[in-house]
């Protein structure tokens, strides 16, 4: 019996969604659960203001404070790199970890898991309403 050659094709992976703001990545929020797609270079910040997550930022995301910290749990090397500034107020962050980032400086460049601390979720008046619509754009 002869074995016959057939061609194998190649896997290709298929590329990413694009938007008008370039490749879509997903980001999942610990504890709530919640997986979004979020635009490549995205902070972790505006991911969570675009998608209703709540997250503290006292300063508004100019990394003047740590309200906004979050620990990553997968894919920290999808993650812009930390500058000195970021370094320099995580310092100040409570329940700081080697995976800590700061939400308004960390930016996405590929699929991420990130914990946002109890003592950092938003508590406000709308907190459970936020929770309640969260990743409703």
């Amino acid at each position: 019996m002869a074995i016959k050659n057939i061609p194998v094709q190649p896997v290709i992976e298929q590329p990413r969604p694009l938007t008008e703001r370039g490749t879509l990545f997903t980001i999942t929020f610990r504890p709530l659960n919640v997986t979004v797609e979020v635009p490549e270079g995205q902070s972790i910040l505006e991911s969570c203001e675009t998608h209703r997550i709540p997250l503290e930022h006292s300063c508004g995301g100019n990394c003047a404070c740590s309200t906004c910290h979050v620990i990553i749990r997968d894919g920290l090397d999808r993650l812009s790199p930390p500058e000195d500034d970021e370094l320099d107020q995580l310092d100040e962050a409570e329940g700081l970890t080697l995976t800590s980032r700061l939400g308004c400086q960390a930016k996405i460049y590929g699929d991420v898991e990130v914990e946002i601390p109890l003592e950092r979720q938003a508590v406000s008046a709308g907190a459970n309403e936020m929770l309640r619509t969260a990743h409703q754009p």
